[in-house]
Formats: structure tokens, C-alpha cells, sequence
């Protein structure tokens, strides 16, 4: 599921296409293997911090405290693949947890007041997403406008909308609704599987398919990808809509592992998001991605909040914890960007 690259630009006059997909290629076995690059440090943290938690907790192996972490991990892996679309081309979305609190009401509104079923309630749910984070995306490149601004702003509407329209109070949910939230097969929940799916998908688009490629390169140098041709406006928009169905996918999944649709729903992603992308290797200057460091991210974050819970650490602690966890995640991530660039030019 790993998908680390950093995106070099065809020259005019040369294809693109062809170009990416070599890059794809190189760079994709450069920096994929389980026990290379970025990818091997995670799995070390991740085994390190397992091996502690099985030591300190005598209930972390048990099938129930396993199916918890595996759900979670999935929720943050995919609230985080929500964000990291968008650090890909060089932006960011601050609306990401709005934007899935907003739809989490529109589902609950369809299924409670107007009738539907799930069948028709979830896409109408999944499109709200699209189109919220298609707004963002215009407004972002039709006004030129950062991306930090636009989705901030945004944000505050769409926690405004989705407020207005709740009255703040949760919608209750069909009990066959939870089915996909709260049950597993063999043991592995089903939204586990589910993630586990969608982060496959997202490794493929990147590595093998031309859109993929143009993410990257817009991220990669914005500039110069205008200049070999690729509508890199188009591609803002595209990735802040796939970010915004990520969100109300990941929304609705949480709805059927409440049995409830919560309209405060999202309130805590946007430190999910970053921590988690950051952590799982997205760069933040955008055009590097790790679809398998998405998932150690979120591993990473899942098994540290389960310690500091079972140290019964004080919250604030806990929050003050996380943040410096983000900080030294960006600081790792500026020192290989650094150590990147310093290569390139000894090869060059």
C-alpha cells in the first residue's frame, strides 16, 4: 500500500505521460519495500510501541481491545487519506471534520425525517461530501485564494449548516444500519476492511494511473506542471472533492458504529488528519504520498492514545502529548525534504 514519490516534471516537448509513469516506477521501488525508506522506521515504531502496550496491559491482545484498535485505526486512516489528497497538490483542508459532521446530518435527516433507506441516504451523503469540498476547490482556484483561508472559512459555514439544520440534537439511526460499523467478519471489523480496500485503491490511482501521476506533479511543482500541459486548476479541484467524500464516507462509517448521526461528528478531525498524514510520511510542501504510511500513521496515533489511556494521563497532557507529536513529525519531514534536495544536486 506504499506509495512514497516526489514528482519530477516532463520537459517540453517530451510526454508526460510517458515520463510519470517511468518516475512512478523508480520512485515507487525506491521507497516502497517494507523494510526501506520512511516505511521502515514506521513499522519499527509500531512494533516498539505494540511490544510496550503488551507488556504494560495484560487486556491489549484480547479480541475485544483488538477489534476496537483495528476499527479506529481504520476511521483515522481514512479521515487522515481525506487530508493528505489535499497536502498531495499543495494545499490543505481545514474542513475536513465540518465537512463530515455536515453530511453525517444529511444522512441522518434523509433517514430519520424524510424516510430513505440506507441505500439512497449514503450516496446522497457521499455526493453532499463531493460537492462541499468541490466548493472548495472552485473557490480556491477561481479566486485565487489559499487554500488555508478558503477552508477555514468554509469550515465555519458548513459547522453552521449542519448546526441550523440539527438544532444540535443527533438523529437516530435504523438498527440495520450499524451493521457495517459495529460488525466483523472473522473477527476483523468491517470498516477495517473497508479502509484496507480504499488505501489499496488510493496506492493503485498513484502509482499506475495518469491522474495519479498529475496530483503528484501539481504538488510537486505547480509551475512547472502548467508547463508541460496539465490542467493543474482541474486537479485542485478534483482532489479537494475526493477529499471531501473521503470525509463523508468516514462520517457515515462512524453514524453506523454510533447507531446515531451526531451532528458534533468531526470535531476532533482536523487533528487526526494532520497528525496521521504527517506522521504516515505526506509531505507537507506537497507530491509525496505513502498510502502504507497512512496506515502506520494511523496505527502509530491509535496505539498512542491507547497508552496515554492506560497511564490514565490527563487530558491536557494528552493533547499537549499529541501536538508535540505532530511538531516533531514536521520537523523529521522538513530534515528528509532537506536531505532530499541535498542528494538530488550531488547527483546531478
Amino acid at each position: 500500500m506504499d506509495t512514497p514519490v516526489e514528482q519530477p516534471i516532463a520537459p517540453l516537448g517530451h510526454s508526460v505521460e510517458s515520463t510519470d509513469r517511468q518516475a512512478a516506477a523508480e520512485s515507487f521501488d525506491a521507497d516502497s519495500g517494507l523494510l526501506g525508506g520512511r516505511s521502515a522506521g514506521l513499522i519499527i515504531s509500531v512494533a516498539i510501541l505494540f511490544t510496550v502496550l503488551v507488556c504494560a496491559s495484560p487486556s491489549f491482545l484480547s479480541g475485544y481491545t483488538m477489534s476496537v484498535i483495528a476499527r479506529q485505526i481504520a476511521f483515522f486512516a481514512l479521515i487522515a487519506l481525506a487530508q493528505a489528497i489535499c497536502l498531495v497538490v499543495g494545499g490543505m483542508n481545514l474542513s475536513v471534520g465540518a465537512i463530515g459532521g455536515f453530511c453525517t446530518v444529511i444522512l441522518g435527516l434523509c433517514m430519520q425525517r424524510v424516510g430513505m433507506t440506507g441505500w439512497l441516504a449514503v450516496p446522497l451523503a457521499l455526493l453532499i461530501g463531493a460537492f462541499a469540498g468541490c466548493i472548495n476547490g472552485l473557490l480556491i482556484t477561481r479566486l485565487k485564494i489559499d487554500s488555508f483561508v478558503v477552508t477555514l472559512s468554509m469550515m465555519f459555514v458548513y459547522m453552521g449548516l449542519r448546526s441550523g439544520i440539527s438544532g444540535g440534537s443527533p438523529y437516530a439511526l435504523p438498527k440495520g444500519f450499524t451493521f457495517i460499523g459495529q460488525q466483523n467478519l472473522v473477527g476483523i471489523p468491517y470498516v477495517f476492511l473497508l479502509m484496507v480496500i480504499v488505501l489499496i485503491f488510493a496506492a493503485y490511482v498513484f502509482r499506475s494511473t495518469v491522474f495519479g501521476r498529475y496530483l503528484l506533479a501539481t504538488g510537486g511543482n505547480i509551475e512547472a506542471a502548467r508547463l508541460s500541459g496539465i490542467n493543474t486548476e482541474s486537479l485542485i479541484v478534483s482532489a479537494n472533492s475526493i477529499s471531501g467524500v473521503l470525509a463523508a464516507l468516514a462520517a457515515i462509517l462512524w453514524s453506523s458504529k454510533l447507531g446515531s448521526a451526531a451532528p458534533e461528528t468531526g470535531d476532533n478531525w482536523l487533528i487526526i488528519s494532520f497528525a496521521v498524514a504527517i506522521i504516515g510520511g505526506t509531505g507537507l510542501s506537497g507530491g509525496i504520498i505513502s498510502t502504507l504510511g497512512l496506515f502506520m500513521g494511523a496505527t502509530i496515533f491509535m496505539l498512542i492514545k491507547y497508552g496515554l489511556v492506560e497511564l490514565r494521563t490527563n487530558d491536557y497532557y494528552a493533547n499537549s502529548f499529541l501536538g508535540g507529536l505532530i511538531l516533531l513529525a514536521i520537523m523529521v519531514d522538513r530534515l528528509r525534504e532537506s536531505h532530499s534536495r541535498s542528494r538530488r544536486q550531488v547527483t546531478r
